[in-house]
């Protein structure tokens, strides 16, 4: 398998798409999987939530319009301007932040209600190097008793439905393609995409590697979270966990 040539092999792609990427489908069903997790997690406003690898922002928006304080995190500079810009255009800076960071960096402690990872932002686009370290550092982040929601693509699914010219490599998890990709003035390029999928038990075993309690483990699709199990038919798994509280806290 043709390997990525550095780890941020993604900045390129979102410097070329800037806003065209909002165009993509998987892009349109943010309010309802931002409801989905206001409700599961009993987000409130005036609560702080981490979006970690947050691309142009549309989750942390969705859920600054609900009065929730968000911190998102992504490495890709043009992603995050234009959430800034986003942001700025809708009078939301006071509740919907970004910086520019990798996400192997993450220095939080015990600051937030809630994280979220979700559409491969920062973890799925490692190259299969994503591990319980990574995970300890978005648990960190989150205060006792707070919750993660944390999406990455479905290994079986993944391979059931391999399309033609697909490299799917069974020792890492990761999918290469080649991906026809269209900037916001039809301008059109063939670009590489290695993202990495899981198994539910892989990701069980992560997340407890992290000290999180797995809450659980569900089949979504795009646009459709929800409480199923894991599914062929759906390509994503949606892992909802939480930050145990100590008893010494408690």
């Amino acid at each position: 398998m043709r390997r990525p040539v550095h780890d941020h092999w993604f900045d390129d792609i979102a410097e070329f798409l800037g806003p065209a990427y909002l165009r993509n489908a998987f892009t349109k069903g943010t309010e309802q999987e931002v409801g989905f997790l206001v409700d599961a997690f009993g987000l409130e406003p005036g609560m702080r939530v981490l979006d970690i690898g947050c691309g142009p922002g549309r989750h942390a928006l969705a859920l600054a319009r609900r009065g929730i304080s968000v911190l998102g995190v992504d490495h890709a500079p043009a992603f995050v301007a234009l959430a800034r810009e986003q942001a700025a255009a809708e009078g939301l800076e006071d509740l919907a932040t970004f910086e520019a960071g990798d996400v192997r960096d993450l220095d939080h402690h015990e600051a937030f209600d809630a994280a979220i990872c979700l559409c491969q932002g920062g973890f799925g686009l490692l190259a299969g190097t994503e591990d319980s370290a990574l995970l300890a550092r978005f648990a960190a982040a989150l205060r006792p008793g707070g919750h993660l929601a944390l999406s990455a693509f479905h290994s079986y699914f993944a391979v059931r439905f391999l399309e033609e010219g697909d490299d799917f490599d069974p020792e890492s998890g990761v999918n290469h393609e080649l991906a026809r990709l269209r900037d916001n003035d039809g301008h059109e390029i063939d670009r590489d995409l290695w993202t990495t999928c899981f198994t539910a038990k892989e990701l069980r075993a992560l997340a407890l590697g992290a000290g999180l309690d797995v809450d659980g483990i569900h089949g979504v699709t795009p646009g459709d979270y929800g409480e199923r199990p894991p599914s062929l038919e759906r390509p994503e798994l949606l892992v909802l966990a939480t930050r145990p509280i100590s008893p010494l806290t408690r």
